[in-house]
């Protein structure tokens, strides 16, 4: 397989994995208000949110969830967290919104596994 093809074999499968996840978690109740949210400082998978609740969402696709998790290095977290700093910065209502870092892992023959507080973001 060529680059460009495992390219956008991944491409299409990080778009599969992100539009399964959005569905879990509309389903559990959430707004999914942005997708792919890039910044200068970072990408942003998903932000949901419900009520005051705003999740900051990194969707992976593994085969496991141990391989998922260890998917998100720190230095991904800490642009994750520059980029939601970003977008909650324009949000009118910021001084009520609660903020959490989850996780959507996307595993083979499984309905997606939502990770609550995946990371800690800054204080």
């Amino acid at each position: 397989m060529t680059d460009r093809l495992a390219r956008q074999y991944a491409q299409r499968r990080g778009h599969r994995g992100e539009w399964l996840a959005a569905l879990a978690l509309m389903l559990k109740g959430y707004r999914i208000v942005a997708r792919r949210y890039k910044t200068k400082l970072g990408e942003i998978d998903l932000i949901a949110r419900r009520g005051d609740l705003v999740l900051i969402v990194e969707v992976k696709a593994r085969k496991t969830l141990v391989e998922a998790m260890d998917a998100v290095a720190y230095g991904s977290e800490r642009r994750i967290e520059g980029a939601a700093d970003l977008w909650l910065a324009r949000q009118p209502d910021y001084g009520r919104l609660s903020v959490r870092f989850d996780m959507v892992a996307v595993l083979p023959r499984r309905w997606p596994v939502h990770v609550e507080n995946a990371f800690q973001g800054r204080n």
